[in-house]
């Protein structure tokens, strides 16, 4: 038999495992005190910004800091939403930045290499 500890909605319980491979009761009556959750990611989605009187565009922002890795669209591209528009590494992973409706691309605001903080403005789209 082989012991585990299982947490469930932030609570960890101790489990024995049968050989069997079927789960025992809990040992401990009283769950053990549970650990810190785990931060969760930050969104890949960006937050589209509401059309500036008369200029029909919409802005497409970074939702995290990071690094401008990759320029997926180009101006002039026609895009679905979804679709990815920039590539930021932040904390060692690399987040698409992506259209937030279909349209296309008006401009790219940022390059490679480019820092970038959360709620920048990467591209414009109409």
């Amino acid at each position: 038999m082989k012991s585990y500890t299982i947490t469930v909605n932030g609570t960890a319980y101790e489990v024995t495992v049968e050989e069997n491979g079927k789960a025992a009761a809990p040992v401990a009556a009283a769950p053990k005190a549970a650990a810190p959750a785990p931060k969760a990611a930050p969104a890949a989605a960006p937050k589209a910004a509401a059309p500036a009187a008369g200029a029909g565009s919409v802005k497409v922002s970074a939702a995290v800091p990071g690094k401008v890795v990759k320029i997926v669209a180009s101006v002039g591209q026609s895009v679905k939403a979804g679709d990815s528009v920039v590539i930021v590494e932040s904390m060692k992973m690399e987040i698409p930045v992506v259209a937030p409706q279909d349209g296309t691309i008006a401009s790219i605001d940022v390059a490679e290499g480019a820092a970038v903080e959360n709620g920048d403005t990467l591209a414009t789209m109409n």
